[in-house]
Parts: structure tokens; C-alpha cells; sequence
């Protein structure tokens, strides 16, 4: 299915989205069949506009900072200089997908505390490799006719690097950004276990009351802010590419 026939439903997604987060009791007859005798239908502990952009800004945070570290490293090794560090490259992004967000968070709750600490820690980690493999394949893959013809025409090291290969990279570097953000929504969850402020806590207090109302909400908002996140970071790529 073409990116133009995504767009009207990505609306339409978008506009019931916001509307339940703002009006979440209008959506009462939809979820009041999952709850179980007079328990509520709507989750009311905290706010779910704010849970959201709690969650979405956690999400940005560490999905910025991934980007960072990973570019930072895939520019160090496709140098001659930093050739060498390619295989420790490797293993330092590997981290996040060897040690699972769970085990992460347990090794960070005893020396950051409870809160967004531990579960940015976790993303970050767990958001490193798409981004480091996905730059490292676009800078080492960078026609060498063009690199040649840039420093031909007299530009330095730097100026090839900014100039040239990252602008002929960016639609990958976007790519893996992308990844990278999508796994970071739905694990971001994860983080209300250890009293972070996301959509987890949704999931979280419908397990602990056994309420399937909350459970789906929870689960629904995750799934269509990641859905969003993908459609939103996927016009930016097809913008850059063209």
C-alpha cells in the first residue's frame, strides 16, 4: 500500500487519538465491556494526555541520545583512524540488545533510584544498534567517485564528512533513527514498573486489578502512538530521499 493511502487513516487515527486522550470518558460504551462488574471503565488515576507525552518525551530523550552515541561511533570507525574500533564498536551496541530492558533496569534501580532514570538508561542502550549498523552500512557504502571528486575540489577531511557522505547517508541514518524509536515506545512500558511515568502504569494497574479495560487501553495507546511515531519518522525519510 503506497504512503498516500496511508494518510488519510494515519488522520483519522491521529484525530481519534488525540480526542481520546483529552475526552477519554466519551469512550466509556467502547471500553465499559471489558470491565468487570462496577469497576471502571476508564482509566482515572492519572491523566492519559499527560501519561502520553510523559512517555513520548522519554521516548525522544532517549532515542536522541541513541542517535548520538551511534553516530558518534559509526563516524570513529569508518575513519582510518578508528578502523580499529570497529569490533568494541560493535560489542558496546550489542549491549542493549544482549542484556534485556528488564535486566538493565534491575542494575540501574540500585544506583539511580526509582523514576525515568533507570528505564532511559535501558532505551538508550536498547536503542544503539539499528542506528550504529543502519550509519555504519550508509558511511562505508558512500560511492568513492564522489568522495574522490570532493577531495579533488580541495575540500578537507570534515568537509567531506558534513558535506558529502552524512548528506548521502541520512535517508539510512533516518531509517535507523526510526527503529530504533518504534522499539523504544513499545519498551518504554516496561519503565512504570520501576515507577517511571509512562503508558506502562495503564498496563500495569489493569494487571493488578485484574481489569481488561485498562490492560487495552494501555496497550491500544502504546500501539497506535508507535504506529504514529513510525508513519511521522517515515515522511521525514521519503522527504530526505527526495
Amino acid at each position: 500500500m503506497s504512503g498516500n493511502r496511508y494518510q488519510p487513516f494515519t488522520l483519522l487515527l491521529l484525530l481519534i487519538f488525540v480526542a481520546f486522550l483529552f475526552d477519554p470518558a466519551a469512550f466509556t460504551p467502547l471500553f465499559k465491556w471489558f470491565a468487570d462488574g462496577n469497576a471502571p471503565a476508564i482509566y482515572q488515576q492519572d491523566s492519559l494526555a499527560w501519561l502520553t507525552l510523559q512517555h513520548l518525551m522519554l521516548v525522544v530523550t532517549a532515542t536522541a541520545s541513541s542517535s548520538l552515541i551511534a553516530l558518534f561511533l559509526a563516524v570513529l570507525v569508518t575513519r582510518p583512524f578508528g578502523a580499529d574500533f570497529l569490533p568494541l564498536s560493535r560489542s558496546v551496541v550489542a549491549i542493549g540488545q544482549t542484556f534485556p530492558p528488564v535486566a538493565v533496569l534491575a542494575l540501574c534501580v540500585p544506583i539511580l533510584g526509582f523514576g525515568n532514570g533507570p528505564t532511559l538508561i535501558a532505551l538508550i542502550l536498547y536503542g544503539l544498534l539499528p542506528i550504529f549498523e543502519n550509519a555504519l552500512t550508509a558511511l562505508s557504502t558512500v560511492p568513492p567517485p564522489i568522495v574522490e571528486a570532493a577531495r579533488g575540489s580541495g575540500m578537507t577531511q570534515s568537509q567531506r564528512l558534513w558535506q558529502v557522505e552524512l548528506p548521502l547517508a541520512l535517508p539510512f541514518i533516518l531509517a535507523g533513527i526510526r527503529i530504533s524509536a518504534v522499539i523504544s515506545v513499545a519498551t518504554a512500558t516496561i519503565g512504570s514498573t520501576v515507577a517511571a511515568k509512562t503508558l506502562g502504569e495503564v498496563i500495569v494497574a489493569g494487571l493488578q486489578s485484574y481489569n481488561y479495560a485498562f490492560i487495552l487501553q494501555g496497550g491500544l495507546l502504546v500501539a497506535v502512538l508507535a504506529f504514529l511515531v513510525n508513519q511521522a519518522l517515515t515522511a521525514l525519510e521519503k522527504r530526505v530521499r527526495r
